[in-house]
């Protein structure tokens, strides 16, 4: 198995500009931790489901063929759904946008459920500071790349957080796909 998939344009620059304007155009909520808890200590960041923006129903028909491939490739996890809406996260720096040390697998219904993570990058690397996806998924923390479109897909029970944005808008787009226990 190999800790980190790489894809460097899972979408283009300009879906990814198109994905950023239907957000920022839709209601975005606080980001909460699970069971609806804030934590703002822990997570700092606006959210659009993509389940409620009908305009950006063809996200999930491209991550799906790429999430196939990458598991084809460098996984091997029984995928059998992917169960939640996909989310675009905001991170903006004056609230000092973050996520700190995580896992995606969790005791919720879905979330125990959790195998791949997938995160992609939608801002220019230049368009903020600080900001930095790192994943630990082994004995190495490694930064994901700052390439506008490209995904980063992981074991959901690595562990990873976004730094703080110290200037700019870091915005991501990210999902899970679903499957039996790991056993």
């Amino acid at each position: 198995m190999t800790p980190l998939h790489t894809i460097p344009e899972a979408l283009t620059g300009p879906e990814c500009e198109a994905l950023i304007a239907l957000c920022a155009a839709a209601p975005m909520r606080d980001a909460g931790l699970v069971r609806g808890t804030t934590a703002h200590q822990i997570r700092r960041a606006d959210l659009s489901w993509l389940d409620d923006i009908p305009q950006a129903s063809w996200v999930m028909d491209s991550m799906m063929r790429l999430v196939a491939q990458a598991n084809r490739e460098s996984f091997g996890f029984d995928l059998t759904e992917f169960a939640e809406s996909p989310q675009v996260a905001r991170y903006g720096a004056e609230r000092e946008g973050h996520f700190d040390w995580h896992s995606d697998i969790g005791a919720g219904a879905l979330a125990q459920k959790r195998k791949l993570t997938v995160v992609v990058q939608l801002s220019l690397p230049g368009a903020y500071e600080g900001g930095v996806l790192e994943v630990w998924p082994d004995s190495t923390v490694r930064s994901a790349p700052r390439d506008r479109g490209a995904a980063v897909i992981f074991p959901s029970f690595a562990l990873h957080r976004v730094t703080p944005v110290t200037a700019g808008t870091r915005w991501s787009l990210t999902l899970w796909s679903h499957g039996p226990a790991f056993r």
